[in-house]
């Protein structure tokens, strides 16, 4: 969103939607950017630095000159645990069958007797009884002996198996560090093209953010971290992991068949909840709309999943393959906007007791709460947050609320990182020292611009007394239109 931008609906959640072949066409992109896409996501795992570049270019030209603001999340790999390939491409396994994983095979070596695995320390971090997981459940074998490097299985569950599918073993355990070499490298790529997140893919605790974070600012990125919860030993260590990040993202597909299917959904509710109760984003991803990679309308079952993770408080919902490789990249994004809005308008994603029995960390959260009680009890049409830092803005996104936040700030980066804030809208905008109106009545002409504003409406105003200084918000003003 820009100054010039004149904003009818407002839709609090965020959407992300992946890159890749279906969305290259312009023509494409651009409905998708007119149908309310927030943020894309730069998945790492797929394609080469060449294929990013041009797409992050084709990003900031085309959303310029739409006159919006749009984030940018680059997705790192991560330690993929996959098996090897096949000398035939595939075979296919049978409930009772013999099969062997062996680290020390390379090359398309696999028959129906055994197969390679990438993971080099699998024989050392399992135990007869375990129970791995291949092609996101679809197959799974029983762990029946280790003998140096190979892991003999039995088949439980059968299918067809072909090349390098993901291995993972039910419960967790693996011990794969998040970070790989490739990721290291990719991290640098992050930082040379400015990337607003950075996504980590299988954290299991607070150091593997803070690792990441050290090597981004190392490398010249002011991106924000989020955390992939997609690990047994994440959802262990929530808390922490939370604590450590800017925003997480609740990956249900590998994480499913790490914890089983059953118990996702009660999972997905709690990260959302500590989320918010600990002032962080969250994004809920992984199939919220897949059948419409073919279908041009979503199934009823995808329509109640965004819109119960909507009710729940989160930040932004995600789409993969939907946007990436599916053949209505545009009509995915229209009808995600369509759920979230439908879903918004329930009383139970408007009400909040976010932090009401507990003390409040400094001055500035203490302004962004008390805006937040102000406006949802006094009927104020719109809050502006001028802003540094988007700090007060996320501050205030925490309290479920109908009201628009909209931050105001100089900062390119501040205003690109608000746009994964629910119910923040960024507008990129500075003081004009020259003019003798002082700058929150500025800031009211500036969203006059934005939204339709009648005679006797309230607006609130945050700001703070040193102009230029992160974190000094400790003013608030109430402003009737006249």
């Amino acid at each position: 969103m820009n100054t010039k931008t004149k904003v009818d609906h407002l839709r609090r959640t965020k959407i992300l939607a992946t890159l890749g072949p279906a969305t290259d066409d312009e023509k494409v992109f651009t409905k998708m950017l007119k149908h309310g896409l927030d943020v894309v996501r730069v998945n790492f795992s797929h394609g080469n630095e060449q294929d990013h570049l041009d797409r992050i270019e084709q990003v900031r030209r085309l959303s310029r000159e739409s006159g919006r603001t749009v984030g940018i999340l680059v997705d790192l790999q991560g330690p993929k645990i996959r098996i090897g390939k096949f000398s035939d491409g595939k075979i296919k396994l049978v409930e009772s069958d013999e099969f062997e994983l062996d680290s020390s095979l390379e090359g398309a070596v696999g028959d129906q007797h055994r197969v390679g695995v990438t993971y080099q320390p699998l024989a050392e971090d399992v135990t007869t009884g375990d129970r791995l997981l291949l092609d996101d459940g679809l197959i799974e074998l029983q762990v029946t002996g280790i003998e140096g490097t190979r892991v003999s299985t039995k088949v439980t569950i059968g299918g067809v198996l072909s090349d390098s599918k993901g291995l993972n073993l039910a419960g967790g355990g693996l011990s794969a560090a998040a970070l790989t070499e490739k990721d290291k490298a990719d991290i640098m790529t992050a930082a040379k093209v400015g990337a607003d997140y950075v996504a980590v893919s299988f954290v299991t605790c607070a150091a593997d953010v803070e690792l990441a974070r050290r090597l981004l600012r190392e490398a010249g990125g002011q991106g924000s971290i989020v955390s992939k919860i997609e690990r047994a030993e994440a959802v262990e260590r929530h808390v922490e992991i939370i604590d450590a990040s800017d925003a997480v993202m609740i990956a249900r597909g590998d994480l499913a068949v790490e914890i089983g299917d059953a118990e996702l959904p009660a999972i997905q509710k709690i990260l959302i909840n500590a989320s918010r109760e600990r002032n962080c984003v969250c994004i809920t991803a992984t199939q919220m709309m897949q059948s419409m990679v073919e279908s041009p309308i979503p199934t009823r079952a995808e329509v109640l999943d965004v819109a119960n993770a909507v009710m729940d408080g989160t930040d932004a919902v995600m789409l993969s393959a939907e946007t990436a490789v599916g053949a209505h990249p545009d009509k995915v994004i229209e009808a995600m906007a369509r759920i979230c809005l439908g879903a918004e308008r329930h009383r139970l994603a408007r009400i909040s007791r976010h932090r009401v029995d507990e003390p409040l960390n400094d001055a500035e959260e203490s302004i962004a709460m008390g805006a937040m009680y102000i406006a949802n009890h006094l009927g104020v049409r719109a809050i502006l947050a001028l802003t540094e830092s988007g700090q007060t803005a996320k501050l205030m996104s925490r309290i479920s609320s109908g009201i628009p936040i909209m931050a105001l700030s100089r900062s390119a980066a501040t205003v690109h990182r608000v746009t994964l804030y629910r119910g923040v809208y960024p507008v990129l905008w500075d003081v004009d020292k020259n003019n003798d109106v002082e700058p929150p009545f500025q800031a009211v002409e500036v969203l006059r611009g934005l939204l339709k504003l009648n005679s006797g409406d309230i607006v609130l105003i945050t700001f703070g007394d040193l102009e230029g200084v992160e974190g000094n918000t400790n003013t608030l003003k109430l402003v009737t239109i006249p």
